[in-house]
């Protein structure tokens, strides 16, 4: 077996709320697009993700679960899934990376993983 049976490419896009943030109250509201590809040569299902969220004071926030937005796609070779979802942060910039818990049409788990990302509300990044 090559080591490309098994590969997921995940690319995310993320973008600020401003009508559901709060400066002044310290909440910074985010949304995300995450496109993952089967980019390996057999099928296979995503099971579960698990995301480390970062502020800008480094606390970090895990959250663990089953499928993204209430599925669990099954990709076939050079398929894609796209969805969208949010995160809220008390700074307004911080970071998002992780994986996704995959299970290939044989069998073999395997984890993909999701590129670190910023969330950033416009002009504080220079």
């Amino acid at each position: 077996m090559t080591e490309n049976t098994y590969h997921i490419t995940v690319a995310p896009r993320a973008s600020h709320i401003p009508e559901q943030s709060d400066a002044e109250a310290g909440r910074y509201a985010f949304s995300y697009t995450i496109t993952i590809t089967n980019t390996g040569s057999v099928a296979a299902q995503l099971l579960s993700r698990h995301w480390i969220i970062t502020d800008s004071n480094n606390v970090v926030q895990e959250v663990r679960g089953e499928g993204v937005v209430g599925a669990q796609p099954r990709l076939k070779p050079g398929e894609s899934f796209e969805y969208s979802s949010g995160s809220m942060l008390t700074t307004p910039v911080g970071t998002m990376r992780g994986s996704y818990q995959m299970v290939a049409e044989d069998g073999t788990r395997f984890d993909a993983a999701i590129p670190e990302f910023t969330l950033s509300v416009p002009r504080v990044l220079h």
